[in-house]
């Protein structure tokens, strides 16, 4: 009895001491991996797409791209793990040890102890072929597949570290971010070149508009942020902005984003200026700082010489010229950027892009304003508009910045449908 008891106290003990198991792999995406410091054998876990496979007799090696960077991880492994599932552009989850790479241009490696293919790819039909730089032309017939290139990743993260920067430089100078309709009932632009936005099933009332007015997409955020200029003195929106125009050139869209912008109390076509090329450099030099190998492989492959018109514009003061002395240098492609103001309005332009900024001083004479709309039969449904000028109206002035555009420009891309994820434009909607 007392025997029993010893040992059942003994099993007891021992049940209560953990067995010794493995430390669990660390998930790191390849950024992370390659920017490892002090690495020794730590075991870690990747995801990602084989970007490339190379067999010799006792080791296979690929790289793993996850699109975290423009770099890939090596994996290096025996031999043994080889298997045609191991593919360009099969997904893989990798776990083992991160060493240091006895190679040159190279930080770190992971050597593989246990490779896991999640999804196969059909090397012979899948349409980007390995080691082929295939032509952005080629590449927008596929936009469901082009994200996984070089070239269009790196142009996607410059766009999303773009984004990051705007948004970062309206804060730090004290902006308020509205976020303006998407559908509006007003023609901001005035050109006419809307959708107009309709329910897909039959309403009850055929005779009704769903909203009771009709409604479109909108093609500016500037009337909504006109509003908001009368209770913060700074504001911004970054969106969506659709027009129907019939265009398919290298530089329109039927869909892109816009940067806008609003400033209560501002008198000076100058200062409005000021701001423009404060958002420009700053988001520029913050890119540049975050996505140095992105931006280069855009500056090296696909635009010679962008790289140092780039920096020119960086170090130099916009010039104020006039329209006129704007179109022969926009002629003569100069290196400057070039502001054209025309009574109290300015565009920026830029060469081979065009029109890059549009601001203007807004118009605050309240009795001009209801003339013209009475002339226009407009008074009643822009009301609001006339109210915002007798009810603590101040001088206010803003602006309006393409965002692909600005992509265009800091890239050097030449056509504006290869600066954003999925385009559209006349005749084509896919996906």
């Amino acid at each position: 009895m007392f025997g029993a008891r010893c040992l059942l106290r003994a099993l007891r003990s021992c049940s209560s001491v953990p067995c010794p198991r493995h430390k669990p792999s660390t998930k790191l995406s390849v950024r992370d991996a390659l920017g490892a410091q002090n690495v020794n054998g730590e075991r870690v876990k990747v995801q990602g797409w084989i970007r490339s496979v190379r067999s010799q007799k006792e080791v296979l090696f690929l790289h793993v791209n996850d699109g975290s960077s423009l770099e890939s991880l090596q994996v290096v492994a025996d031999s043994s793990f080889d298997s045609r599932e191991l593919a360009f552009g099969s997904s893989v989850e990798v776990q083992g040890q991160l060493v240091k790479s006895p190679s040159k241009g190279q930080n770190v490696e992971l050597k593989a102890e246990k490779i896991e293919v999640v999804g196969n790819c059909d090397v012979k039909a899948f349409p980007l072929k390995y080691k082929e730089r295939h032509p952005l032309e080629y590449l927008r017939q596929y936009p469901h597949l082009r994200c996984r290139t070089n070239v269009l990743g790196s142009i996607l993260r410059v766009r999303s570290e773009a984004t990051a920067a705007v948004h970062s430089f309206f804060k730090d100078s004290g902006f308020v971010h509205i976020h303006t309709p998407v559908i509006t009932s007003n023609d901001c632009e005035g050109a006419g070149e809307l959708f107009q936005v309709e329910p897909s099933s039959k309403i009850k009332v055929p005779d009704e508009n769903f909203f009771n007015v009709p409604a479109f997409l909108t093609v500016s955020g500037q009337l909504h942020l006109e509003v908001m200029s009368g209770a913060f003195t700074q504001v911004f929106t970054f969106g969506p902005t659709f027009r129907a125009e019939n265009s398919q050139t290298r530089r329109h869209l039927a869909e892109f984003y816009m940067v806008e912008a609003e400033i209560s109390f501002l008198e000076s076509l100058q200062d409005l200026m000021q701001v423009m090329e404060g958002l420009f450099k700053t988001a520029t030099r913050a890119v540049l700082a975050s996505c140095q190998e992105d931006v280069e492989l855009c500056h090296k492959f696909i635009a010679p010489g962008q790289k140092d018109r780039l920096e020119h514009m960086l170090k130099h003061n916009f010039l104020v010229i006039s329209y006129t002395e704007a179109v022969e240098i926009l002629k003569q492609a100069s290196e400057n950027f070039t502001f054209t103001p025309e009574v109290a309005a300015v565009d920026l332009l830029v060469p081979g892009v065009g029109e890059l900024f549009g601001g203007s001083l807004r118009e605050e004479r309240y009795h001009f304003l209801e003339q013209r709309l009475a002339r226009l039969g407009l008074q009643e449904a822009y009301q609001w508009y006339l109210d915002l000028r007798r009810f603590g109206s101040v001088p206010h002035g803003g602006f309006g910045m393409g965002f692909e555009r600005y992509l265009q420009c800091i890239l050097g891309i030449d056509n504006i449908k290869d600066v954003i994820p999925f385009p559209r434009f006349t005749h084509s909607c896919l996906l």
